[in-house]
């Protein structure tokens, strides 16, 4: 089968290519060439828009930083709804917003076409693994025509219902691991203040009721070492998932305390000029109101904390 996938970054690049040892002839897109050069070299043609994409491919995959991102490659000039033949499905990888992928679903229904939304939770590294969620919202019948090509990229899909609703799950999934990290930052940091040694306090909370059900181990690679470059998962991505999660409670009036605050944690890191470090960066702020000096800890150490559970 031919497929089509439009932004070949940080977590597009895995999924692509995972496409393509599935079996399947690739046409990519991105602002640049050299970002799908990997592909290329694998045998994927190039196209220079995302019309050109669609003219060429029956299933279309799209993995963008942002709602605007997919709206734009979705409806804006010499985009997909130009290039599309009636019956082509097109499902968006990004984290979007409910909104925007209701409207493209109706927009694009109207022309004969299948749009789905179908964010992904793994991270880079599931990205290019294959160890990846992916939870589709939209028709079923056009989910299981292509399930094979969502099999390629990710270990967990799994169709959640109409659409919007894989949206809505990617969103209470990141809107809760944000609320999570400002909860362990202000514990955590109490605790250090308080007097105990970094590393012995995780090695202590990891083996409490919480603990054994690994809420901490989440703490391991940023907080306790410090390093938050390269990133993971960039601040402003999450900024941008949790505003939507924000926004969405507000839309469906369910209060969102817990979250709200996280976002104005993410905002205030936003301000210090962090938005491409990695979202847990946050944690440093409550570092710095505690007064303490930002935490550091030898990963080697961390790393038999770890081993030490086998």
């Amino acid at each position: 089968m031919k497929v089509g996938f439009i932004g070949v970054g940080t977590m597009g690049a895995g999924m692509a290519s995972n496409i393509q040892k599935g079996g399947n002839e690739m046409v990519v897109n991105d602002l640049t060439m050299q970002a799908a050069s990997r592909h290329l070299a694998a045998g994927a043609s190039w196209a220079a828009t995302p019309k050109e994409v669609a003219a060429q491919c029956e299933v279309i995959f799209t993995s963008l930083p942002t709602p605007a991102d997919v709206r734009k490659v979705g409806t804006g000039e010499n985009g997909l709804a130009e290039g599309f033949r009636p019956g082509s499905a097109w499902f968006d990888l990004s984290t979007n917003a409910v909104d925007v992928v209701r409207a493209l679903h109706a927009e694009f229904a109207e022309k004969g076409m299948h749009f789905l939304d179908a964010p992904v939770s793994g991270g880079p590294s599931g990205a290019n693994s294959g160890k990846l969620a992916i939870w589709v919202g939209g028709d079923k019948a056009i989910f299981d025509k292509y399930k094979s090509q969502l099999d390629a990229m990710g270990d967990q899909v799994l169709y959640i219902g109409s659409i919007g609703a894989g949206t809505i799950a990617k969103l209470v999934h990141n809107a809760a691991g944000a609320a999570v990290n400002v909860a362990l930052s202000e514990v955590f940091t109490m605790g250090v203040k308080a007097g105990v040694e970094p590393l012995q306090l995780f090695t202590a909370i990891r083996q409490g009721a919480g603990g054994r059900a690994r809420l901490f181990d989440r703490m391991q690679k940023q907080f306790l070492t410090g390093v938050y470059d390269p990133p993971d998962f960039a601040l402003r991505l999450l900024h941008k998932d949790v505003s939507l999660a924000c926004q969405l409670g507000r839309e469906v009036s369910v209060p969102m305390r817990l979250t709200n605050l996280a976002q104005q944690e993410l905002t205030e890191a936003m301000n210090r000029g962090w938005e491409k470090r990695d979202s847990r960066v946050a944690a440093l702020l409550q570092q710095e109101r505690a007064g303490i000096p930002p935490i550091k800890v030898d990963p080697a150490k961390i790393k038999a904390v770890l081993d030490a559970d086998t």
